[in-house]
């Protein structure tokens, strides 16, 4: 008996021992990833100053979700604390006491924005820059001089942190990071972004954070890398499963302007953030449902 549980302490122990250097090399592994430095060439991008353009980066910066997540004041928000994931932490972006505002210079707004990369050459965590990649120089450049207009904002927060548990998923489950830095390929030429109309093209220009969740053919389901807790994504296609087919085009606008779908359904802004994409014009809205309508018409779940 004295030698059964001698072996089962050694089984037990060697157990414990294997575990041990698991964490540890995903502890390693995760953290040159999260130390990682980016040489991204410096884009010359030009900030304007005048009243109609900050506007215009204002309403940009509204139905883009970077007021959703920032805050009205651009203070900064405790976005999202979940031990699954870590602690998401939008910075306060003004000069104030606690803001970043004072230490970036126009280069640095670009890198952050359009490639998710601190001024020391860093990739921000949970910055959806993915998203940000494809603006325009002049839309970029409009959101940057917005910002940099914005009056200071005294708050001080912590940096965004990443639990162990979302380490552990980053590591082992291929696609899932929470560093989009890693997503963008800095190095190839930029994508050229679609003239300003109601075109199916220039309604996915708009639409590129409609992909995170709906996945790249807009077709929904279960959300990779998010908590367990976030629903599904619908389909937003014209195909199976998809409430799109039954709707006019007055009633998609109206159902982005109040969070309510013509079945009378609420959208749950915490999950579905209408309350920044009402911010889009008239337009803007009829160039996305221009655009989901010309996608192809998939079953629920083909993401």
């Amino acid at each position: 008996m004295k030698k059964f549980f001698k072996w089962v302490g050694i089984v037990l122990g060697g157990f414990v021992g294997l575990i041990a250097i698991a964490l540890v090399v995903i502890y390693v592994v995760s953290q040159s990833r999260l130390t990682h430095v980016y040489q991204i060439a410096e884009e010359p991008i030009s900030i304007p100053t005048d009243t109609a353009s900050i506007e215009k980066g204002r309403h940009i910066f509204q139905f883009r979700g970077c007021e959703a997540c920032h805050g009205e004041n651009l203070e900064g928000t405790v976005y999202l604390d979940d031990p699954a994931v870590g602690k998401v932490i939008s910075s306060n972006l003004t000069t104030g006491n606690g803001g970043v505002g004072s230490a970036m210079s126009d280069s640095d707004w670009a890198r952050a924005i359009r490639h998710g990369v601190r001024p020391n050459g860093t990739g921000y965590l949970f910055m959806p820059s993915t998203e940000f990649y494809f603006l325009s120089d002049e839309d970029l450049g409009a959101v940057i001089a917005y910002i940099k207009s914005v009056p200071p904002v005294d708050s001080s927060l912590p940096a965004s942190e990443i639990s162990f548990t979302g380490r552990i998923v980053m590591t082992l489950v291929k696609g899932i990071t929470f560093i989009p830095a890693e997503l963008i390929p800095h190095d190839a030429a930029r994508p050229t972004a679609p003239e300003v109309g109601t075109t199916p093209e220039y309604g996915e220009y708009l639409t590129q954070s409609c992909k995170v969740c709906h996945g790249l053919t807009m077709s929904g389901g279960v959300i990779p890398g998010f908590p367990s807790t976030w629903p599904p994504a619908p389909n937003i296609t014209f195909g199976g499963g998809s409430a799109l087919p039954t709707w006019t085009e007055d009633e998609f606008i109206n159902t982005i302007r109040t969070g309510k779908t013509p079945e009378g359904k609420e959208l749950r802004a915490e999950f579905m953030p209408w309350n920044s994409y009402k911010f889009m014009s008239d337009d803007e809205l009829k160039a996305v449902f221009v655009y989901l309508e010309s996608l192809p018409r998939l079953e629920y779940g083909n993401r």
